[in-house]
């Protein structure tokens, strides 16, 4: 199973989120690394460090934060070269048309709504973690 871990990368700046997709990942007994970032600007130098491992990246981004929100992430990780292809999902609250244009826009690989129960929450986590770990990456 090695080979399918999938290193997950949180960019979210509500502490309760993070902490809900934490509990989600021990309910659904997802033993993923999961390293967390506060904003845009933290989770590219997350990416562009050397803390999170290069292979089977996977983004889970939040599009409204402070400092740099989740469109102005995906159009600086989309024209880095060592990062573009980077899968990236979108997870929020936001149901506004023009954000999920945007984000299709710049190449993401899925847009989640937030669950409001925790126990959907915990299934959409599990469903997203089984499918990337269904998924051939490069």
């Amino acid at each position: 199973m090695d080979g399918k871990i999938l290193n997950i990368i949180l960019i979210e700046d509500d502490t309760v989120d993070v902490m809900n997709v934490r509990r989600a990942f021990e309910r659904g007994k997802i033993t993923n690394p999961l390293w967390v970032a506060g904003d845009g600007v933290e989770g590219l130098d997350l990416l562009r460090g050397s803390q999170v491992p290069r292979d089977r990246r996977l983004v889970l981004l939040d599009l409204n934060m402070p400092r740099m929100n989740g469109i102005e992430f995906l159009r600086e990780l989309r024209s880095d070269a060592s990062l573009r292809a980077t899968p990236v999902v979108v997870l929020t609250t936001s149901n506004d048309d023009r954000d999920k244009v945007d984000a299709y826009d710049l190449n993401v690989a899925g847009y989640l709504l937030k669950p409001v129960t925790f126990l959907s929450f915990v299934e959409l986590m599990t469903a997203l973690n089984r499918y990337w770990t269904l998924v051939e990456m490069p």
